[in-house]
């Protein structure tokens, strides 16, 4: 079985929708590190700069379901 890659697909003018682990350290509401964000940015690009129209989504800490907390909103 073979694998479908990002960079084999045209993305001109479709929706890409990429879920990311941006779930990021923060310190007195300053993010610490921004390795996760960063290592994500090469596949926004691509998608970008190959034509897609791109959502990212993510979270924001460990929030309990079905209670929105603004300390875990983006």
């Amino acid at each position: 079985m073979s694998v479908i890659k990002l960079v084999d697909l045209d993305l001109k003018g479709k929706r890409i929708f990429i879920r990311a682990d941006l779930n990021v350290p923060i310190a007195d509401g300053k993010v610490t590190s921004d390795a996760r964000i960063t290592a994500s940015m090469a596949t926004i690009k691509h998608c970008l700069e190959r034509g897609g129209k791109v959502m990212v989504t993510s979270h924001l800490g460990r929030p309990e379901e079905g209670v929105w907390s603004e300390e875990n909103s983006l």
